[in-house]
């Protein structure tokens, strides 16, 4: 057969470019160079001047002998140094490593070592932890470390490295000509998992899907130009979900928070006239649950979006009662943060506040640009009937999906078994495309044979008045095998009791999924606002079960 397309049409430098997300700063500071990209305290940063200060890193880094497939780690707050190293880094060919700060040091220990970090920008309220990290590493490989400058850092310095971030940049070009990766499925980032057994696993992403998932995050969200985003997301989780890639293209504005606190928000959407903020569900539950007086003169129309547990009738409610828009997605680490949207439409607006929520709830359907999701029977890898019954397992194709885990070839063998990328997250599929998690398979709880949701069950939950967070976790039990028991987190001043929120759980359950214990309390979570199961299972152990 003839190939008449590909016939003296060869590729070339004219008419193919590897995919990046770093052009798309490059383009801003050409097009807006005095727009406003970086407000910190007193500090206003433009776009050009942004451009200017992320090649002088990258240029610096070169000088220092950091180059392709380098890591650098970050230990940074959500402040400017770390959007510029979102570009500085991977400008220089190396590969960013944004490291949770709120890791104990022996993770940061481990996650430096096997990421064989060349060097580590650290914020002075990380120094201590970065420190005694240092001391626990097994590798003997010295590191590069800069110590950031900030003046919104109240505490007592601490400086562990041998210069300062703004004597670093001093000593690089700020019309450093960086270079285009030479193919877009270079490394651009490096991410950790949460590690909740075991050592964390390292989430390779490359610039392609970088790039990719930037633009969806445009698409799904039809972001303005000139957004102004509040980071109450760390830019350490998934890189703030792509969004510093994603401001770039919309030359949009970064309102830095270096904590999430609700006055500080609610002052920061004020001030500075926030169009859109991301967060996990305790971050937008905070917002609903604050005094009344702290909202005055907030502006409404803000978007906001949530990952996570699907968020309840009461957050949907509660949000709307501010005036904010909220737009659910779904996601992984291995996926780039979200990956799937619950996209809405204009006639559920008609319908009442439970059937909202219920719909809203959803894990929804593929990004613009992912290839496909599926919920698939990973035995088969058929895809399960869209009944809104059958249970499967989430699995994602396409270029939102990482190169794989650092050195971990059968970790990574196994993700991508049959094609897919395999989540770990059971759900079931509706006739219209729209999928929902029912549990991850190690939280499905057998009763009696029985399959119970925790899911389901923390969706009641959340329906009571006094409830502000909740966890379900299986509970060994003599006779039925396991049992749901239930943690509960209550709003502050609610008195309900075991009985209370039993009586309640009855009238939406079955018998058999109600829970047989429950234990009030704060719930453990991680940096990022997700409940920790596995200490729920240690303690569940123990819990006193209740007659139902």
């Amino acid at each position: 057969m003839t190939r008449i397309y590909d016939q003296d049409l060869p590729r070339n430098e004219a008419n193919f470019t590897p995919i990046s997300p770093l052009p798309f700063i490059e383009r801003t500071a050409e097009v807006y160079p005095d727009r406003l990209a970086i407000v910190h305290g007193a500090l206003r940063q433009t776009w050009g001047q942004t451009y200017q200060r992320a090649r002088q890193l990258a240029s610096a880094l070169q000088r220092a002998g950091i180059g392709k497939n380098d890591t650098v780690a970050v230990m940074l707050p959500n402040t400017p140094p770390m959007v510029e190293a979102h570009f500085g880094v991977p400008m220089a060919g190396a590969v960013l490593n944004a490291l949770n700060t709120r890791l104990d040091p022996e993770a940061i220990a481990f996650m430096l070592d096997h990421g064989e970090a060349k060097a580590v920008i650290v914020d002075p309220e990380f120094a201590p932890t970065l420190a005694r990290a240092l001391t626990l590493r097994q590798a003997s490989t010295p590191l590069l470390l800069i110590d950031v400058e900030d003046a919104l850092f109240t505490g007592e310095a601490q400086p562990v490295g041998c210069t300062t971030y703004e004597a670093f940049l001093a000593g690089g070009d700020p019309a450093f000509a960086w270079q285009w990766p030479a193919d877009e499925w270079d490394a651009i980032a490096l991410n950790y998992t949460s590690g909740t057994t075991g050592n964390p696993k390292g989430v390779v992403y490359h610039h392609r899907g970088a790039a990719t998932n930037a633009i969806s995050n445009i698409l799904e969200w039809d972001l303005p130009k000139h957004a102004v985003y509040l980071w109450t997301l760390p830019m350490f989780h998934c890189n703030g979900w792509c969004f510093p890639w994603t401001l770039a293209a919309r030359a949009g504005v970064n309102v830095c928070l270096r904590r999430v606190d609700p006055q500080a928000i609610f002052d920061a959407m004020r001030v500075h006239g926030v169009t859109h903020y991301c967060g996990a569900p305790i971050v937008h539950g905070l917002l609903v649950n604050a005094p009344a007086a702290m909202k005055v003169g907030v502006p409404t129309g803000i978007k906001a979006m949530v990952a996570g547990a699907a968020p309840p009738a009461s957050m949907i409610e509660g949000m709307e009662q501010m005036g904010f828009d909220l737009t659910h997605v779904y996601g992984l680490t291995e996926v780039y943060g979200p990956a799937t949207v619950c996209a809405k439409h204009e006639d559920w607006d008609a319908l009442d506040i439970g059937e909202r929520a219920r719909l809203n709830a959803r894990q929804g359907v593929r990004y613009h640009l992912q290839r496909d999701v599926r919920v698939l029977n990973p035995e088969t890898m058929l895809p399960v009937p869209q009944d809104g019954e059958t249970m499967g397992e989430i699995m994602f194709k396409g270029n939102i999906a990482m190169k794989g885990y650092l050195k971990n070839p059968q970790a990574t063998a196994e993700a991508f078994a049959g094609g897919w990328f395999h989540s770990g997250d059971l759900a079931v599929q509706y006739p219209d495309g729209y999928f929902k998690i029912k549990d991850r398979s190690k939280d499905i709880i057998i009763s009696g044979g029985e399959n119970i949701s925790s899911i389901e069950v923390e969706d009641v939950l959340y329906r009571h008045p006094d409830v502000l967070a909740a966890a379900v976790v299986a509970r060994p039990d003599a006779k039925w095998g396991e049992t749901p028991c239930a943690f509960v987190e209550l709003k502050f001043g609610a008195h309900t009791t075991e009985q209370d929120i039993v009586a309640h759980c009855k009238q939406h359950l079955a018998g058999f999924k109600v829970p047989r214990c429950v234990v009030f309390g704060e719930l453990p979570k991680t940096s990022t606002g997700k409940i920790q199961k596995f200490e729920l299972r240690k303690r569940a152990g123990s819990a006193q079960a209740i007659d139902v």
